[in-house]
């Protein structure tokens, strides 16, 4: 690569490194930088709608970014980079077809985001499913629809009981909004079933610490706990997932139940593939930074978000910035703006952003909120955190087609038709060729 035109390389197309490619796109249509972004997926998802994209208040396909329409001037590579040799300034690229290669660069932005945290419980690889992408998310849209049916056509109690019983373990973010909104839809799709009452389903909700919602405060968290419990559902505090083979759930207060259905979403750690790299990791395995985001002691490589040790310089205590999307964004929208100036030859500037607060959905017109200390309970949250997260999702155009769901949701019932098949699209085909 000739100085002139530095090749900038941004691993991961998430939150971090599609906001970061975006804040480069002007620079590179220009000429002045190049750009490539690899990634897995050609999508980057707006995580904090996959509960109402569940739930069916917005449509799937407006909660994911298509990175080529969006990142104009950048190079795309559908593929996952293996492994880092900065020292060479050389990225192994595993495209989704054809063999290996590699490709070199000036600068690079590690932004490999967190995967789910798992643990080794027996069944949970085999019964459970995540809710960290647009898929997952569908499926269990899909699957908590067809239970319904299952159980509304089944007469034996046992398996009824079990196609009517629903697990999520994880108190955080993710679990709870998904928990809720989910038991909401499905809640509204019993009126539609002539021998299933809304009585009839098992909500549960298994949280190993003595509160849900930490991010939003105690007296909130409680409150949540007291509103999900008014509508009949379970929330098992301090309680631990020991097993569920076969959809038998064991649970560590001595509690054994059958589940057709169980979402893990008990936190997440930073990519385990920051390994196969030469940066310096923290004790969590992140990539450890200074306050400009550039990693420790290189001036050529960066990172952000959940992959990164990013020092808060809001905190007194020497705390690390949490990983979360109001700090991704931030931070990577600082990222491109220091690459831009050491481009130019200027000092990149540190990161700083003061927590504002929290926002959760527990389902059509409820929520809890928390922003600069105040906090707001019921409708109100509910606004705002649809108001919240609608302005911080990319591109006018997909806020433009969210607020058009949302807009066509107050004219037309919601919608609660499954479309489990689509899973396995050819099943009628075998079933066909084998009759």
């Amino acid at each position: 690569m000739t100085a002139q035109v530095p090749h900038i390389l941004v691993v991961g197309g998430g939150y971090v490194g599609m906001y970061t490619a975006y804040g480069l796109r002007k620079a590179a249509r220009r000429g002045k930088i190049r750009v490539t972004v690899v990634d897995p997926r050609s999508v980057m998802t707006y995580q904090p709608f996959l509960p109402e994209a569940a739930a069916g208040s917005v449509e799937p396909r407006h909660v994911v970014v298509p990175l080529r329409k969006t990142l104009k001037g950048c190079r795309v590579v559908t593929g996952r980079v293996t492994s880092i040799d900065h020292a060479h300034k050389v990225a192994k690229v595993m495209p989704e077809e054809g063999p290996d290669y590699e490709l070199a660069y000036d600068q690079i932005v590690v932004a490999l985001g967190s995967i789910a945290r798992t643990l080794p419980i027996p069944g949970l690889a085999e019964e459970a499913t995540g809710f960290k992408n647009v898929e997952e998310a569908i499926a269990l849209r899909n699957k908590v629809l067809d239970r319904l049916d299952v159980a509304a056509s089944q007469p034996d109690p046992v398996l009824r009981k079990a196609a009517l019983t629903f697990v999520f373990v994880g108190g955080g973010y993710a679990g709870v909004e998904a928990f809720a909104e989910l038991e909401d839809m499905a809640r509204y799709a019993t009126r539609y079933y002539d021998n299933i009452q809304a009585d009839d389903m098992r909500w549960v909700l298994v949280e190993a610490t003595n509160r849900i919602l930490p991010e939003v405060g105690p007296d909130l968290g409680q409150y949540t706990v007291d509103v999900l419990r008014k509508r009949n559902m379970d929330i098992k505090l301090e309680t631990r997932l020991e097993s569920c083979e076969k959809g038998h759930v064991i649970l560590s207060d001595g509690e054994e139940f059958d589940a057709d259905t169980i979402v893990w979403t008990a936190g997440v750690k930073a990519n385990p593939q920051l390994a196969r790299t030469d940066f310096p990791l923290d004790e969590k395995g992140r990539v450890k930074c200074r306050a400009d985001l550039r990693i420790e002691g290189l001036d050529d490589a960066w990172s952000a978000g959940d992959n990164a040790a990013v020092p808060d310089l809001t905190s007194e205590t020497g705390a690390y910035c949490a990983p979360n999307a109001q700090h991704a964004v931030r931070q990577a929208n600082r990222l491109a703006a220091n690459i831009l100036r050491v481009v130019d030859g200027q000092q990149p500037q540190d990161y700083k952003h003061k927590y504002v607060g929290s926002v959760a959905s527990l389902g059509l017109h409820k929520g809890v909120a928390q922003l600069y200390g105040v906090k707001v309970k019921g409708w109100p949250a509910w606004f705002l955190h649809r108001t919240y997260h609608v302005s911080r999702v990319p591109t006018f155009n997909r806020k433009a087609r969210v607020i058009l769901d949302w807009t066509l949701a107050l004219f037309f019932r919601r919608e609660v038709t499954s479309l489990g098949s689509l899973q396995m699209p050819n099943e009628e085909f075998r079933r066909a060729t084998n009759s």
